[in-house]
């Protein structure tokens, strides 16, 4: 029988598996600890570190919907100095690839993270989330313009050698558009998708149910979107791509393999099953044995391709 390994190079960065925490719903990894073990994961994406800490979204910030959740907590963290005192020291202790997603409200913000976190030991990549505010456009978000888009992931890449995954927002008519120009701007890989917007209405208090009124949307019921966008970026860009978005078994997370995704991340997920990485993983090298496949380069981009043939 061929021996099947999950070893996978995603934009530099070389994964035991093709399974990674999103950023956020894993937080910093310790929380997990305390339930299960990390050696299922390839990596762990940190939740969003800004260079000051940030306070977050009024409650209430969260809220079930059907197949998924809303989420409105305002990308609170403790600031870059208590990540790199505190949080960083025990990740290292964990075994998985360790990415930064990092944040701001300016480019210059942007910068001056990546910059703080270039020389630190034991980091493997960053992610940048674009989803962000920028303040110095009126609030529009970074991730749905391909100029600013442009012009935070060039601010960044000039201040670190580190891998750069780049985090896209799905709230945009064509993704494709803005995934190239993350990639001109010197991405090493793509991570898709973030939550779509979305809110719930209280009807007895007849009021928004967040506190924020709007929120981000994300579980099973985004998979089909994740997916499509996910295949959409495959076909514009020549750089990896890190597909995510309501991923709840093995059979989800080889869809996004076979539709050009180079690994996946899982995130609300752990919030109903914290052993989701070991079942995933488990479930693809089943699925790899049973149809001779001895690593996952051999189907990426597979669906794409017989499609093509129709």
């Amino acid at each position: 029988m061929i021996e099947s390994s999950l070893k996978v190079n995603l934009g530099g960065i070389n994964l035991n598996t093709p399974i990674l925490a999103a950023s956020g719903p894993f937080a910093y990894g310790h929380e997990y600890r305390e339930l299960i073990g990390c050696e299922d994961l390839g990596g762990i994406i940190v939740k969003g570190i800004s260079l000051e800490p940030w306070t977050g979204n009024h409650p209430p910030r969260l809220a079930e919907t059907a197949s998924g959740m809303l989420n409105s907590i305002g990308l609170q963290n403790p600031g870059l100095r208590q990540f790199l005192e505190k949080d960083l020291p025990l990740l290292r202790n964990y075994g998985p690839r360790i990415i930064v997603n990092i944040i701001g409200r300016t480019v210059d913000e942007y910068a001056a993270v990546a910059d703080g976190l270039s020389n630190a030991d034991g980091l493997d990549g960053l992610e940048v989330n674009i989803s962000c505010p920028n303040l110095e456009a009126g609030g529009l978000a970074f991730g749905t313009d391909p100029a600013l888009t442009f012009k935070v992931v060039s601010a960044v890449r000039r201040q670190t050698t580190l891998p750069l995954l780049v985090k896209l927002s799905p709230n945009v008519t064509d993704i494709t558009v803005i995934a190239r120009a993350a990639e001109q701007a010197g991405a090493d890989a793509i991570s898709l998708i973030n939550t779509l917007a979305g809110m719930l209405i209280d009807i007895e208090e007849k009021k928004p149910l967040l506190g924020n009124i709007f929120g981000g949307l994300s579980g099973p019921a985004v998979m089909p979107v994740a997916l499509k966008m996910v295949w959409q970026a495959a076909e514009a860009v020549n750089i990896p791509i890190l597909g995510m978005g309501g991923i709840a078994s093995a059979e989800d997370a080889l869809q996004f393999i076979l539709a050009g995704a180079r690994a996946v991340a899982v995130g609300t997920g752990f919030f109903y099953n914290p052993d989701l990485a070991r079942v995933i993983k488990k479930g693809m090298i089943d699925y790899m044995a049973a149809n001779n496949i001895s690593n996952l380069e051999q189907i990426e981009g597979l669906a794409r391709k017989g499609a093509e043939r129709k």
